[in-house]
């Protein structure tokens, strides 16, 4: 049974942009190396907005280092980069954007959904790039629900949608610099599982709603993130509410995390150039 390390979220929600109320559940300022290859979670928990002439979101913003996997529960959004990439995400979609080199990057409410209302809900995860990839093109990976392998648990216990990596020898579709296990749960109200995650990686659940047993000793509440020993491979979940989970696993990036921004790197001096080169222009632009 993998052993339980820590408890986090739990944090006030703050805005990005006028279109996102988010939790940051974890940063690698407080985690780092503890839960490598991952860089951040933001929960944007169900939020209604009423209908609007007014396009809410996060305006155009560089990146670079790093992937940003956006999750979508309820809501519509719109996506547009720097590589030409854009297009729409409804529920169960997944936009997994790799900025690598440099790219800008804007996401707003879609019109439609803009234009009547409604409830917003999604995660948005960071996951760090290796160094000898971290300057390589940028590419955007938009996975429609259809396309993510979706395995039934036993005893009706729920379900699990494989957004990267694999679960029960069925294989997730985005593609990815280093191993890791992307799964989202539904777990059903009164049921239980067993998991199995691979030995030696990191480990995290995160617990969107619900409330939710870890291994018989800890219940995690909604907005909760549990970090695992990475040694062992098996976790137990038993849900006293019908809950809504994301279990986190990858192979660690052993290698120093220097971040400023929209930037994560391997060192300051690398910051600094990824500052030059965006103010320089070298970013490109996103199309009108």
């Amino acid at each position: 049974m993998k052993k339980i390390l820590g408890i986090y979220g739990g944090p006030k929600r703050h805005w990005m942009g006028d279109g996102f109320a988010v939790r940051s559940l974890f940063t690698y300022s407080i985690l780092g190396r503890h839960i490598s290859p991952f860089l951040m979670l933001d929960y944007a928990e169900p939020t209604d907005f009423p209908a609007s002439r007014h396009r809410r979101g996060t305006g155009q913003h560089p990146q670079r280092g790093f992937e940003t996997v956006t999750m979508v529960y309820q809501g519509e959004l719109e996506h547009q980069d720097s590589t030409g990439a854009g297009g729409k995400i409804g529920p169960g979609d997944v936009q997994w954007m790799t900025a690598a080199g440099g790219a800008l990057h804007e996401k707003y409410h879609s019109a439609d959904f803009s234009s009547t209302g409604g409830t917003l809900e999604l995660v948005q995860l960071g996951v760090n790039i290796p160094a000898k990839y971290k300057m390589s093109g940028p590419r955007n990976q938009t996975i429609s629900n259809r396309d993510i392998v979706q395995v039934s648990l036993p005893d009706g216990a729920g379900q699990v949608r494989v957004v990267a990596g694999e679960f029960a020898g069925r294989k997730g579709p985005a593609q990815t610099f280093t191993p890791m296990d992307v799964w989202d749960i539904r777990l059903n109200a009164g049921k239980s599982v067993s998991l199995q995650s691979r030995a030696g990686f990191t480990c995290a659940v995160v617990l969107l709603t619900g409330a939710v047993g870890l291994n018989g000793s800890t219940v995690l509440r909604c907005a909760q993130v549990a970090l695992l020993d990475p040694a062992g491979v098996k976790l137990v979940l038993e849900a006293s509410s019908d809950s809504k989970l994301i279990l986190l696993c990858g192979e660690p990036i052993d290698e120093p995390i220097v971040g400023q921004g929209p930037f994560v790197m391997n060192s300051k001096a690398e910051i600094e150039q990824a500052i030059t080169d965006f103010d320089s222009g070298q970013f490109g632009q996103i199309p009108p």
